[in-house]
């Protein structure tokens, strides 16, 4: 056993639950970092490993339910667990985090957490990113609200990661930042012609438009579509931006540049392939690729590919991520060349810090437009995930330049 086992509250009862006994056996096996442990009989057990590591700490309420999630579900029952109100934690992020670091060890002292990656493959897979199973998927997460939205995003509306200049810069700056990055890495000029595939609510478009340029941005949610073009003919730019609801494959002509942020994730490894055609496809000679995604360590790629996680499940039906190496020869294969690549998951975890932030202040808020206690779980447990993933290094955020030759 690697952890040091301290009864913080000693003049509580040790728990009697042997649901409550089970979990703390198999969570004291953490290694890296420290969890507080708080049982529902009162008692609060500290679990330290024995490398450093971030402070985690997971309040149980129902460990008879949580452990038969577990064994039921594996890491996807403990997701539904926080989710149903079996357990809590102050700060979700920095408890998985925890987990993540110590996912072996845990692995091995609850051994049915990796039994049941079946059953959620599958039902991942019956959700493709065919033509139509692409709008479905879209619609599944971008079709919830733009008032939900609008009430945790920034004033950019931007739903991907920024890039900071240092911690305390404001959200909206950073995201600023972020897209003036990527017309810095296409290096473009006032009149060109840039094509956005993924255009979200029209921040990046917005952006660009105003150096410049003339933007075409293509979605597949309604939701988004009609929120980009009221925002676009608010700013007086609809003689430079133009917001279509199109399949990046029924896409037609030629741009001298292409963005893409955060939309390959949502893709699907069957249609990768298609994808980087399509860059390719609509590139003029010598034109460039901006394209931003989230990657997935080289390590856990296989594991990951066999079965279905949290965000595959509940969040983002149809996609997969890439690892760096997979993106690159994919790309190559297409013949587009990857010119320049740069690393931003830490910022990213600064980002869902951010937005993690300001759901709780609008809880109230969001209730009121109609979403229950349950997806509010889930939707802190989505950001919480994600966050853990960046600074656990499991996952990474990149930002890619790809030429067409010339």
């Amino acid at each position: 056993m690697n952890a040091n086992l301290d009864w913080t509250a000693a003049a509580q009862p040790r728990p009697t639950s042997l649901a409550t006994r089970i979990l703390l056996r198999a969570f004291a096996g953490v290694a890296y970092g420290r969890l507080e442990v708080t049982t529902p009989e009162g008692g609060r057990r500290l679990l330290s490993g024995v490398h450093a590591g971030p402070d985690g700490s997971l309040v149980l309420r129902r460990p008879w339910r949580l452990l038969g999630r577990l064994v039921r579900r594996g890491e996807i029952g403990f997701a539904e667990g926080f989710m149903a109100g079996d357990w809590w934690s102050p700060d979700p992020a920095a408890l998985l985090e925890v987990l993540a670091l110590n996912e072996r060890q845990l692995a091995e002292a609850l051994p049915m957490v990796a039994l049941h990656p079946l059953l959620g493959r599958i039902r991942h897979r019956l959700r493709p990113n065919t033509r139509r199973g692409s709008r479905r998927n879209i619609a599944a997460h971008y079709d919830l609200g733009n008032d939900f939205f609008r009430l945790w995003l920034d004033d950019t509306l931007s739903y991907s990661g920024a890039v900071f200049d240092h911690p305390d810069e404001p959200l909206a700056v950073a995201q600023a930042r972020k897209y003036q990055r990527l017309l810095d890495l296409l290096e473009t000029r006032p009149g060109q012609h840039l094509l956005e595939i993924g255009c979200g609510w029209g921040g990046f478009a917005l952006h660009a438009a105003r150096h410049g340029l003339r933007v075409t941005g293509i979605t597949l949610s309604r939701e988004q579509m009609a929120l980009a073009r009221s925002r676009v003919a608010a700013a007086g730019l609809q003689e430079q931006v133009s917001i279509q609801l199109l399949d990046y494959r029924d896409l037609r002509g030629r741009f001298d540049h292409i963005v893409s942020v955060e939309m390959f994730e949502a893709v699907g490894e069957p249609y990768w392939p298609t994808y980087f055609a399509a860059l390719r496809r609509h590139l003029k000679p010598g034109g460039r690729a901006a394209v931003q995604t989230i990657t997935i360590d080289e390590d856990a790629f296989s594991h990951y590919r066999r079965s279905a996680d949290f965000i595959q499940l509940y969040i983002f039906p149809g996609g997969l991520l890439p690892t760096v190496t997979r993106f690159r020869r994919q790309a190559e294969a297409a013949g587009l060349q990857l010119r320049d690549r740069a690393m931003f998951g830490a910022d990213y975890a600064r980002t869902l810090r951010h937005w993690h932030g300001a759901v709780r202040a609008r809880t109230a808020a969001i209730r009121a437009l109609g979403y229950d206690q349950r997806f509010l779980r889930m939707w802190r447990y989505y950001l919480a995930y994600c966050e853990a993933g960046f600074r656990a290094g499991r996952v990474d955020l990149m930002q890619a330049l790809l030429e067409a030759p010339a």
